[in-house]
């Protein structure tokens, strides 16, 4: 891997869906993204070769296994392929920014593979709720690490 995506940013959607990417990631996305629905009503952006190993993974799956087949659906049918304009924007699909209830205030996070997209409010609330397990040093899924 050779971007490390980390850190906060508070960019403004326009009224087209039109979202810059943080500076600093630029060059590293310039080829192309992959915008994906993920966990808590966020979208996460992905390198293409980020997104190509996730993506050989869950094709990986036994599409015999019904949770495998409608999982494999609502991701495939849950991305996009962008790429950003010459002034890092990437514009987001109706049916993303719906999903996500993105409003003109939002905030990009770094999550070290890729970068999430969350409505400002809605990170607000997610961090209010969850700052005292991070305070306590993580859930048990972290111990071996941490």
């Amino acid at each position: 891997m050779s971007v490390r995506f980390v850190g906060t940013y508070t960019p403004k959607m326009d009224d087209k869906g039109r979202l810059t990417l943080p500076a600093k990631f630029r060059d590293a996305l310039a080829g192309g993204v992959m915008v994906t629905r993920n966990q808590d009503r966020s979208l996460a952006v992905y390198q293409l070769e980020e997104f190509d190993a996730i993506a050989e993974k869950t094709m990986a799956a036994s599409r015999n296994d019904p949770e495998a087949r409608a999982y494999q659906r609502y991701f495939f049918a849950g991305t996009d392929e962008q790429r950003p304009d010459g002034q890092g924007r990437i514009t987001l699909s109706a049916d993303h920014r719906r999903y996500a209830g993105l409003s003109k205030e939002c905030v990009v996070i770094g999550s070290f593979t890729h970068l999430e997209i969350w409505d400002a409010q809605t990170w607000r609330a997610y961090q209010d709720e969850h700052e005292d397990d991070f305070s306590a040093g993580g859930s048990s899924a972290l111990d071996s690490v941490l």
